[in-house]
């Protein structure tokens, strides 16, 4: 091999990979037109009308032609938007196609509806609060990272779980479904928008439904969501999972997409076990995820998801100086057992609804054939302030992080110091105060 034929292999490797980084680029760019496209409506008119010329699409739209020719004219390029030429000397037209409005435009009615991921880009003030969490090791809460997230959230997470909490898994879990309808209590912890528990309250009005956040954005989401659905049967708390009460007061208790956001997982399972009935159900949704790196790799959006953990999911979960920082694929099904045993569960069972995202577990105190334990309720909650103590103690010695003599969630204004009592904390969430 000569030198020449050494440098213009050197280059073509340069070429390719310049392009894979320019093609990164792209797609954030991409990304702004399908944002401005699901915010100015433009999927939702072109959903169902066939091919439409740029002066029809303007008509109907009320937007100005020219920007939607060259908005269209990009979509095409990116493979979203279908292109019909100059027919018979007609006018060029462009289309959604069926699948395309599945995806883009039919947010109430698609499970695949994806639009709601672009919502608007991080701010300044978010990237730089990155950017330092990389030198002091703290991240940056879901409250810190504003309104907008909260609302993304919502609309990204929520197709999935309005078309198949109810239908496809509630029946599959062991007796829930029945119970539900007959009247129990259910918490949602760290509830978000409250997608998942307005579904929940409107399919089983004889229950009862609590869903607590820490975020104070999500809270608002829910409560303005409740308002406009007219459900009675929920209320929302701006709370932590550690709020939870000491005794037993659940019969259900769900978490979605949220076990890895939080900083002290070990602390909420634990606080879960302490409210959750003997007899009680603690489904779990978490993404899907293999303990093996290698393994992950074979994800297609792996790349994705690492960069939803840098800017959200780990950063919230190292949001405090002794957070874990599990991050988004830090829950996965190895981690979750060990981790709900040693909170104090006996039944976990994994169960796979081909979500293409997410794996669910269903978790139970008690395994049906041990019986109810014989303990008093009184000594099961000393156990488990003795248990709440000790895992904290496992994780000061874990981490070389000290804490400060002020509280590390002080920098949320409704968050309480975690120093309260056990019973301090029951008595808030019963008497409903914020957390």
């Amino acid at each position: 091999m000569t030198d020449d034929d050494s440098g213009t292999q050197s280059l073509y490797g340069l070429g390719a990979f310049g392009l894979k980084v320019w093609q990164y680029k792209q797609g954030e760019l991409v990304s702004l037109m399908i944002h401005l496209g699901d915010r100015l409506g433009i999927y939702r008119t072109l959903q169902g009308r066939g091919p439409v010329t740029v002066a029809g699409l303007a008509e109907a739209s009320g937007l100005k032609e020219r920007w939607l020719l060259e908005w269209l004219r990009g979509q095409t390029a990116a493979g979203l938007i279908e292109y019909h030429g100059e027919e018979n000397g007609g006018e060029p037209r462009f289309e959604l196609s069926d699948v395309g409005a599945a995806v883009l435009a039919d947010e109430e009615g698609s499970i695949a509806f994806a639009g709601g991921a672009f919502g608007y880009p991080p701010s300044h003030d978010v990237i730089d609060g990155l950017a330092e969490a990389f030198q002091t090791g703290v991240g940056l809460s879901y409250q810190r990272l504003g309104p907008c997230a909260a609302h993304r959230t919502e609309r990204m997470l929520g197709p999935w779980t309005r078309q198949a909490l109810v239908p496809r898994i509630i029946p599959a879990l062991d007796g829930v479904e029945e119970r539900l309808r007959a009247g129990i209590d259910v918490v949602d912890v760290g509830c978000g928008g409250g997608v998942a528990l307005l579904s929940l309250a409107r399919a089983f009005p004889a229950s009862r439904f609590v869903g607590i956040d820490p975020s104070e954005y999500a809270i608002e989401i829910a409560r303005e969501r409740t308002a406009e659905a007219g459900v009675e049967n929920a209320e929302w708390r701006v709370a932590r999972g550690e709020d939870l009460p000491a005794e037993p007061t659940f019969d259900l208790v769900v978490t979605f997409d949220c076990v890895h956001d939080m900083t002290r997982p070990d602390l909420v399972i634990s606080a879960i076990r302490g409210a959750i009935r003997d007899e009680g159900t603690w489904l779990i949704k978490d993404i899907r995820s293999s303990p093996r790196f290698e393994d992950n790799l074979r994800n297609p959006v792996l790349a994705l998801l690492y960069g939803f953990s840098v800017s959200a999911c780990m950063s919230s979960a190292l949001s405090e100086p002794d957070g874990l920082g599990l991050g988004t694929l830090g829950f996965n099904p190895v981690v979750a057992e060990r981790m709900v045993r040693e909170g104090g569960f006996t039944r976990f069972q994994m169960h796979d609804f081909e979500d293409p995202a997410n794996l669910y577990y269903e978790v139970r105190p008690v395994s049906p054939s041990a019986g109810r334990p014989g303990r008093s309720r009184r000594r099961s909650a000393a156990g488990l302030r003795r248990r709440r103590r000790g895992l904290r103690g496992r994780a000061e010695r874990l981490k070389s992080t000290s804490r400060s003599g002020a509280c590390a969630s002080a920098r949320l204004p409704l968050r309480r110091c975690r120093r309260e009592t056990t019973d301090d904390r029951s008595r808030g969430f019963r008497s409903g105060r914020s957390a």
